[in-house]
């Protein structure tokens, strides 16, 4: 089988979020192909499907009730078909979202699983009888806060869910659930998607056991190593890719929260047969404490240098055993410009500067719909937020524990909710910007009328642009593609510099990711004199002996220099 999305650029797509055909508030099947051509003139090769399946939308559809059917609301298998077929044509290959460590409480497995202990489905979940004192079978934590375990009466047991109590978790120590997923895998490919994006993959396998977390005080769930990467996680990897993905062209990219650089070789060494990359969260964690209470609303400050540190280890502790999935912003995480950046005055270089440090990386790019015109994070007040996650956390942090004030859960709500990424795609400055004729599922941000496709399209100094030409690049030079990797400056508070080399080539990629000017004599004996620009976000480079604010470069390195 061909590497072709080594080459290759990832546009995901949040269905709900991105285009309304028909006027009813919520993108469709039918939006996404009206802007195919929009797609294919940004230059990306794959797009990736967040879940289109039928389901209750507890969750925004990784809560599916039947992965053989469309949710009504996207439209239908038909539609569907025709995507596939028009990407196709357009040269654009698909990849959908495999969610398949759990369910909805509303599949039908469940419905049946839920009725006794002794039907075909008992055991395609995960059940247990409560203590004695009628308590959780151990103290396991959602990630959406609370206890994993919910009791059912109807079965007179809990079930497990690492999600929201109607995301049941499926039970892959029993065969016929992994050949039910197989088969499904194989019913889509059959239809030409070209690959998967597969979410949690690291959870698939439990430690059955089901041992407690070692207790702290103040605290009574826990979440922690036991959620992910259990002991049978790589057979089961290995099972699949002999099963489902042994004899298609396709590619896989697993989503792997808890796994570092050193284990992620286990999932993508091409010679093991898992997987040809996983999303890494270290990088998504800089901003957060460790172990506190609060989760990922406990607030911690970015640090350019944590930043270089994590990305820096991915890149180098995977050269030559993997490939890595270079990424900034997906539907689980807020704009990079708003998180990391300066989404005011610093806006489009902003944008741009984060774009030319990942572009430049070794992996595959992902852009986030809205990332290549440099949306931002919306700030609500909390009733008006729609995330599952945000109203349970809200709840147990806020109200029951009082860990976080109200006035502090909204900061971090603001900072790094999920939502910030869901709000509607912004198409035009005119009424709800473009998205629908309707009303739409979600309030669009606010500042639409100044960010969006129709005025990126016009600016030939966009955010929009620039991306055309990183991802250009990235299709032409195979330095992005094959070159090393060496971070230079590892200790600069304002600089992101590094090197790429290929074939005698070297390429110096370089960003200030403040709002202050910085020496341009920092590269000194970096960058030599003999400099050849490839890409810059700013009119001049080092204008008057500076890198400017959010000022980003990509330069062939002529002649000699010092280091």
């Amino acid at each position: 089988m061909s590497d072709w999305w080594k080459k290759s650029v990832v546009y995901q797509i949040y269905p709900r979020s991105f285009m309304d055909s028909n006027g009813d508030g919520f993108g469709d099947l039918q939006g996404i192909i009206q802007k195919l051509d929009y797609l294919k003139d940004l230059g990306i090769d794959v797009i990736w499907l967040s879940p289109v399946y039928d389901s209750p939308q507890q969750d925004n559809g990784y809560d599916i009730r039947d992965y053989r059917q469309m949710y009504e609301k996207f439209g239908t298998m038909e539609d569907m078909d025709e995507l596939i077929e028009k990407a196709h044509d357009r040269g654009i290959r698909i990849v959908m979202d495999l969610v398949a460590n759990h369910t909805s409480d509303e599949h039908q497995w469940f419905v049946e699983s839920r009725k006794s202990a002794d039907n075909p489905y008992s055991d395609y979940y995960i059940w247990k009888d409560p203590k004695d004192d009628g308590g959780e079978p151990n103290n396991w934590g959602s990630s959406f806060c609370g206890s994993a375990w919910t009791y059912d009466p109807e079965r007179g047991q809990y079930y497990l869910h690492f999600y929201d109590k109607k995301q049941p978790d499926l039970n892959w120590e029993n065969e016929t659930v992994r050949r039910e997923v197989y088969d499904l895998m194989k019913f889509w490919m059959d239809k030409g998607v070209d690959g998967w994006r597969m979410d949690v993959i690291a959870s698939i396998s439990k430690y059955t056991d089901f041992p407690d977390y070692p207790e702290e005080p103040g605290r009574r769930y826990y979440t922690g190593f036991m959620h992910s990467n259990g002991p049978r996680l790589h057979e089961f990897l290995q099972e699949m890719n002999r099963e489902a993905l042994m004899g298609y062209d396709c590619m896989t990219v697993g989503e792997a929260p808890g796994s570092t650089s050193e284990n992620a070789r286990l999932f993508v060494d091409p010679r093991r047969q898992e997987l040809n990359m996983i999303f890494t969260f270290e990088h998504m964690n800089i901003d957060r404490i460790p172990g506190h209470v609060n989760r990922k609303w406990a607030l911690k400050p970015f640090d350019i240098r944590n930043l270089k540190r994590v990305m820096s280890d991915w890149q180098e502790k995977l050269e030559g055993h993997g490939w890595n999935a270079l990424y900034l912003e997906n539907h689980d995480q807020p704009r990079v410009v708003s998180r990391w950046g300066n989404d005011t005055c610093y806006r489009k270089e902003c944008a741009k500067a984060y774009a030319t440090i990942l572009h430049g990386m070794k992996g595959t790019p992902y852009v986030y719909q809205g990332e290549e015109i440099g949306m931002v994070n919306a700030s609500y007040e909390l009733d008006e937020y729609e995330d599952v996650e945000v109203k349970n956390a809200c709840l147990e942090l806020v109200e029951r524990e009082k860990t976080i004030s109200r006035e502090e859960f909204k900061k971090a709500v603001w900072n790094k909710s999920r939502d910030n990424a869901r709000t509607p795609m912004q198409w035009t400055g005119g009424e709800n910007a473009g998205f629908t004729s309707g009303t739409p599922w979600f309030k669009v941000n606010p500042r639409y009328k100044e960010i969006n496709v129709e005025e990126a399209l016009k600016d030939q100094d966009s955010v929009f642009h620039y991306y055309q030409k990183l991802i250009r690049l990235r299709h032409e030079e195979d330095i992005l593609t094959e070159g090393s990797y060496r971070l230079l400056l590892p200790e600069d508070e304002s600089l992101f510099v590094y090197e790429r080399e290929y074939d005698g080539k070297k390429w110096l990629v370089a960003a200030n990711l403040t709002g202050s000017p910085v020496p341009a004599g920092r590269l000194e004996g970096i960058l030599s004199p003999e400099y050849k620009v490839i890409i810059q976000n700013k009119p001049e480079v080092m204008k008057d002996g500076m890198i400017q604010p959010y000022e980003a470069f990509i330069a062939e390195i002529r002649g000699d220099r010092l280091i």
